[in-house]
């Protein structure tokens, strides 16, 4: 897309159709008129290189175990590997920091069902992972389309709150006149999960078959993940601009930002450089295909010639590390600019607030933790393939990680869950650095799973009555599920009572937390905490930090403790004798 067809949805367009309904966002049509237009925006921003963890600002610690870690599961985790290999890039701003091979890209031919094991080829035709193998995306394809949907909003062929009947007059029967574009985008359309166009024997009854498709329920009253928004949506562009999907993502994606490896049906010479994915056949596929390795995985995919809106992209990890720069760009990359900086804001804003724990922006998930792991903020965007893939951006941090795995190879049913792409992200958060508030070093509660942290002072004398707690705080932990809490005893330990405090942050006024806890996202910046503290003779204060076993924040970090009295502090940590009555379980020093 050049640079002279690019313009912002503004928020001045956003803020004038703007409605409250159900706590979600809606937005009026926006204006279709070019002459409406601000003037366009250039290209940059920084493009990729590689570097050192320290060019990219981050700690090469973490890095080194987020390779180990994915490591791990090339080993039964808990009965199967996860994956037969993966590719990993994890980088911040400009600067891709790691980009690492492992495991094998191609090592299975076959999946014997009676034993339950992969059949492998001879070590001579196993293909070991390389940092340019090309990966099926699955369903990270979604991404793509929704990219080349908002490039036409922002050129005024299509509204976001437009219905989709409005462009396929068709699609409006069973219950589908009302349904919009932005319905399609966030997964509120009412839309069943996926339906088996595959058994349909012509592309033009499979594509009857969603245009005859019912929702489930009234479009905006509930979120379900479903392919066929994708699917529908792929009809809209392909109406609207007369170009087949393959095509529009080769002129208004790849080819603007140099993505050479990313594109539909690569061609035969490209195999060498795929990872396989499964041994397809009945029961556990759709279809019996044998070995797919090169096509695409997606059955529904496959029978529409490979290219689809929701599924059949093929990319490697540093294409796809292209597109995160720049998306975390604003839209730009070197000299190209494929969106607007407030289209991507858009992108990354939650219209699903209606539906708590299911953000979405415009084609992109936010903040969630069980793929994003401590990278999961209320911006962080992102999304996953059911063959083992994942992109994950972070814009607080400016940092993205790529995790390619062909966790379908040789079955699917090898792979549950999420936890290498999870056990990635806690890595990446971690080697962002959290610089201490005040001095050279800070508390830092860990970032382990089911896990109680427990940082404790010594007993202290506030029976004249006045004493205050005061210290910096900083949070990030999964909303909920993981507390950080500050605790009273009065008698040597046996109880423990809540205790009340004021938080303030820079940029915004006091808060009060009555129940003496936090949780969830605080800006990831540093807060003063004030509490006031009950009168007893011997009072012992501590801070507990407790994690459920599923998924974990950044965690926690506490600054210099003090505690003051009428007559003075009665303990300060700057001195020695007081930092020396500490006692730390689960805490650590930290000068990140």
């Amino acid at each position: 897309m050049a640079d002279e067809g690019a313009r912002g949805i503004t928020r001045r367009q956003l803020g004038a159709g703007t409605l409250a309904l159900g706590g979600a966002l809606a937005f009026a049509a926006l204006p279709a008129d070019p002459a409406s237009a601000a003037a366009p925006a250039r290209g940059g921003g920084p493009a990729l290189r590689h570097g050192s963890a320290r060019r990219a600002g981050l700690l090469s610690a973490p890095l080194r175990q987020l390779v180990t870690d994915a490591e791990a599961f090339l080993a039964p985790s808990p009965e199967h590997p996860w994956y037969a290999g993966a590719v990993l890039l994890a980088g911040r701003g400009g600067t891709v920091a790691l980009h690492r091979p492992i495991g094998m890209a191609v090592r299975y031919r076959a999946y014997d069902e009676e034993t339950d094991s992969g059949v492998e080829f001879p070590p001579d035709q196993q293909i070991p992972m390389a940092e340019d193998t090309v990966f099926d995306l699955a369903s990270v394809s979604k991404l793509f389309t929704s990219i080349l949907a908002v490039q036409q909003i922002e050129r005024g062929r299509l509204e976001l709150e437009a219905t989709v009947a409005s462009y396929l007059p068709d699609f409006g029967r069973a219950g589908k006149q009302d349904m919009t574009l932005r319905h399609l985008l966030t997964h509120t359309s009412g839309f069943r999960a996926w339906i088996p166009l595959y058994d349909a024997p012509t592309y033009e009854e499979k594509v009857r078959l969603v245009l005859d498709e019912a929702p489930t329920g009234p479009p905006g009253t509930v979120y379900r993940y479903s392919d066929l928004n994708l699917i529908s949506l792929q009809l809209v562009l392909e109406q609207v601009t007369g170009r087949p999907l393959d095509v529009l993502l080769r002129e208004e994606i790849t080819g603007p930002l140099g993505m050479r490896s990313t594109r539909y049906n690569p061609p035969a010479s490209w195999k060498p450089r795929i990872a396989a994915t499964e041994d397809a056949r009945r029961p556990w596929s759709g279809l019996d295909r044998g070995l797919v390795w090169g096509e695409v995985h997606d059955e529904n995919a496959h029978s529409l010639g490979g290219v689809a809106g929701h599924a059949g992209v093929f990319s490697d990890a540093w294409d796809l590390a292209v597109l995160g720069r720049t998306l975390l760009n604003g839209g730009a990359y070197g000299r190209a600019r494929i969106l607007a900086r407030e289209s991507v804001e858009l992108m990354f804003t939650d219209f699903n607030t209606a539906f708590p724990g299911d953000g979405h922006g415009l084609g992109f998930e936010l903040h969630q933790h069980w793929y994003m792991g401590a990278m999961a903020t209320p911006r962080t965007a992102g999304h996953t393939g059911f063959t083992g893939t994942s992109l994950v951006l972070d814009p607080t941090t400016d940092s993205f990680l790529v995790v390619l795995g062909n966790s379908v190879h040789p079955v699917r049913g090898w792979r549950s869950g999420s936890a290498p792409r999870v056990a990635a992200a806690n890595q990446l958060a971690r080697a962002v650095p959290v610089r201490p508030a005040r001095g050279r070093t800070a508390w830092f509660s860990g970032m382990a799973s089911a896990a109680t942290a427990t940082l404790t002072l010594p007993a202290l004398d506030t029976s004249p009555g006045g004493a205050r707690l005061r210290c910096p705080l900083w949070w990030d932990t999964e909303p909920r599920a993981d507390v950080l809490a500050l605790e009273a005893s009065t008698d040597g330990g046996a109880g423990w009572q809540p205790v009340p405090f004021t938080t303030v942050r820079r940029d915004a006024g006091p808060e009060t937390h009555p129940s003496g806890t936090v949780t969830g996202w605080s800006g990831r910046v540093w807060h003063e905490l004030t509490a006031a503290l009950p009168a007893a003779r011997g009072l012992i204060l501590r801070w507990r930090y407790t994690t459920d076993r599923l998924y974990v924040g950044r965690g926690a970090y506490v600054g210099t403790l003090r505690v003051e009295g009428p007559g003075g502090r009665l303990f300060d940590e700057t001195r020695p004798a007081d930092a020396a009555r500490l006692r730390a379980r689960g805490w650590t020093r930290s000068a990140d």
